[in-house]
């Protein structure tokens, strides 16, 4: 046998080709990650004499050409954990690290463990998109908070609290109502010069072109606060800029997060679990695709406590001698994205507290047993996951098993 150890960096690879007892088939060389160099790969290894198998590390995007090329061309391709590698083979007392010692590193963990190489399978092209729509739309939730703050902290020094006065929900094109009044009466002196009943009419007039409701209470509420309130920075053509640069920098973010969004729905609906997933309870158009982007195809876990591993909400074990821990924190030693996600479903359940839902009903007796906050939020998560994988495989293996049940009906109907 033959185990191929690639060690995948930005454009190149070092391959090295590993036999059993350590024999060099193919001393460690560069190849670039291009289509000619990578089919010529492909070649140089088909004529290799014996089964081979490829394995190389999980680095983001980078290994992903090669294995899907690799994988395309036939060969048994498995991407493992960076950290289970890193932990493999570390007694040397040099620390000596090169693109070659890695790559021969990555072949002799293969070889020694060969058979429970797990086998890499390409994805989708809904799952990818999906994938890196969500993680775009992570970047533009955090440039999202970050704009807010910054449009927030401006505000208080020429409009304070101005924020506080609409509790309007955002929109489905991502724009807010304070964020748009804000845009027009960037200062209290916008509002306080004008009387009241001046106020109320062009409040009127505004409400009219940005399609928001009136309401006389509100705007006088608003004139109320606007001349209670005094704005530390004073009213001149660079403050009213700084104001409405701010502005339309979380405008533009908010409309990208709002566009992403609704992708994020329309590939999530092209995936055959999304009608199961979208009735699970908690779940809703934004945190849907978010929990099938992060999850991608159940059925590449083997079990309900591999999900929960890769989620990183497992409590490992550990016993040495009489010592024999009960209680552990969370590994999370799995993906942060779903970890997040799992933890905004839980606080839709816990606040919607619905009497006949599993999940709730688990929520609650934890919290009734005095467990904290974070400890019953992560084992009701726990518990989630593991429905989600039952409900979700089930689904899945239906849908697979129908054209071959339609198959034989018509066999027997013959």
């Amino acid at each position: 046998m033959n185990c191929v150890g690639i060690d995948v960096s930005k454009g190149k690879s070092m391959v090295a080709v590993m036999k059993p007892h350590g024999e060099v088939v193919i001393a460690p060389y560069e190849v670039a990650h291009t289509d000619a160099a990578l089919r010529e790969l492909a070649d140089r290894l088909k004529a290799l004499e014996g089964v081979v198998r490829i394995v190389m590390e999980s680095t983001g995007n980078y290994h992903m050409p090669v294995a899907w090329l690799l994988c395309n061309a036939g060969f048994y391709v498995s991407v493992v954990n960076a950290m289970l590698v890193y932990s493999y083979s570390n007694n040397t007392l040099r620390r000596a690290k090169t693109d070659k010692k890695d790559a021969v590193k990555l072949a002799n963990y293969g070889l020694d463990h060969w058979s429970a190489l797990p086998r890499y399978l390409p994805e989708e092209d809904t799952r990818i998109l999906l994938k890196n729509c969500y993680r775009q739309y992570q970047q533009h939730s955090k440039l999202q908070t970050m704009m807010k703050n910054n449009l927030i902290s401006l505000t208080d020094t020429t409009f304070p609290n101005v924020n506080r006065l609409f509790g309007s929900p955002p929109r489905a094109d991502g724009s807010e109502k304070w964020v748009d009044f804000v845009a027009t009466f960037w200062h209290s002196q916008c509002v306080s010069r004008l009387s009241r009943r001046a106020f109320v009419a062009r409040y009127r007039r505004w409400c009219d072109k940005h399609g928001y409701q009136f309401n006389e209470d509100k705007a006088l509420s608003v004139h109320a606060s606007a001349s209670s309130h005094l704005g530390v920075m004073p009213k001149t053509d660079t403050a009213r800029l700084l104001v409405e640069q701010a502005v339309a920098q979380l405008r533009t973010t908010s409309a990208a997060l709002a566009a992403l969004r609704e992708e994020m729905l329309q590939l999530a609906s092209r995936l055959p679990e999304y009608p199961v997933v979208m009735e699970m309870f908690g779940v809703g158009p934004t945190l849907g695709p978010q929990l099938m982007a992060e999850i991608g195809d159940v059925r590449r876990f083997h079990s309900k406590k591999a999900l929960v591993a890769f989620a990183g909400i497992d409590a490992p074990a550990y016993q040495s001698g009489t010592v024999d821990v009960k209680s552990r924190s969370i590994s999370k030693r799995g993906s942060s994205s779903l970890r997040r996600t799992l933890f905004l479903v839980m606080s839709v359940i816990l606040l919607c507290s619905p009497e006949d839902e599993p999940v709730y009903q688990f929520m609650n007796r934890k919290r009734s047993e005095g467990k904290p906050y974070r400890v019953y939020m992560m084992a009701s998560a726990n518990k989630f996951l593991r429905i989600y994988y039952a409900t979700v495989k089930e689904h899945l293996d239906r849908l697979e098993r129908a054209p071959v049940e339609n198959r034989e009906r018509g066999i027997v109907a013959q």
